[in-house]
């Protein structure tokens, strides 16, 4: 994406904005707010204005307000004044994949709770409310593991980053 002397390919950088944002979409994400995401992670500041973002996608503002607002409810971007301006800057955090999945980990727990009440509801000897219990236990199962995966993650991430963020 850069030549000797440090500038940027537009052409390339949006070639890996649309391919990234292409797997994103394909994950299950939105395609407006992947292609924001995605133009987010490949600036070198990691933050751009709405005005930047939509000239470099060529989106309107209201596709970026909708997206970013999406982003910020998922915990991947972060809306920032800039110094001096009324201007947002939308900005994307080195740790934003922890942060969502983090943000996963209370969606669990309330599925948790929902199922734990559909056993005792459906009786946990009927095919339904066993069904139910194992349903439980794969997200206790889940939840678990994830808590586990991310303290190994800020080890990791320490070791091989430092505190950058």
């Amino acid at each position: 994406m850069t030549d000797t002397t440090g500038a940027r390919d537009a052409e390339s950088v949006s070639k890996f904005v649309e391919s990234f944002a292409a797997q994103l979409v394909e994950a299950g994400m939105q395609r407006m707010p992947a292609r924001i995401f995605a133009a987010l992670l490949s600036s070198d500041e990691g933050a751009m204005t709405s005005v930047e973002l939509g000239e470099q996608l060529r989106i309107s503002p209201a596709a970026v307000s909708g997206g970013v607002r999406y982003l910020a409810q998922q915990h991947m971007v972060s809306r920032e004044r800039e110094p001096g301006s009324r201007r947002e800057r939308y900005r994307v955090q080195g740790n934003q994949w922890y942060e969502a999945l983090t943000n996963r980990e209370a969606v669990l727990k309330r599925w948790e709770a929902a199922l734990s009440e559909g056993v005792a509801s459906l009786g946990a000897d009927t095919p339904a409310g066993r069904r139910m219990a194992e349903t439980l236990a794969f997200f206790e199962f889940v939840d678990g593991e994830i808590a586990a995966m991310m303290e190994r993650w800020r080890v990791h991430r320490e070791t091989r980053f430092g505190g950058a963020t």
